[in-house]
């Protein structure tokens, strides 16, 4: 691995952790987002994000419903598929929006997502 900007490479291989797990964390040599798989890392958005994957397979399946000519379970795709991606956006955002609110930042702040 290639040092950072700031670290030489005399003495050590760069394969080398210096210091505890939380000193390099996030790891600002290799990205430059502050937040860098903030969704997946904060356990927190997991129900959000499933909701969302929930309703594109309730998409898929209402399609097929609708193709097949099965009006009643089309329109209760279509109703269980607006809420789960609905319901899925709006805590991810609010999650997004706590953690924002937490550093003192807007939610339209650029810095990090």
């Amino acid at each position: 691995m290639l040092p950072g900007p700031d670290e030489t490479t005399a003495g050590h291989s760069g394969a080398e952790h210096h210091g505890g797990p939380d000193d390099n964390f996030p790891d600002h040599t290799r990205t430059t987002r502050t937040h860098a798989g903030e969704s997946i890392e904060d356990t927190r958005n997991w129900p959000g994000i499933i909701l969302v994957a929930l309703g594109l397979v309730g998409l898929g399946l209402t399609l097929t419903a609708a193709g097949y000519g099965f009006a009643g379970w089309a329109i209760i795709g279509a109703i269980a598929t607006v809420v789960c991606v609905g319901l899925g956006v709006l805590l991810v955002v609010a999650e997004h929006r706590r953690l924002k609110n937490r550093e003192g930042l807007k939610l339209s702040d650029p810095a990090g997502h």
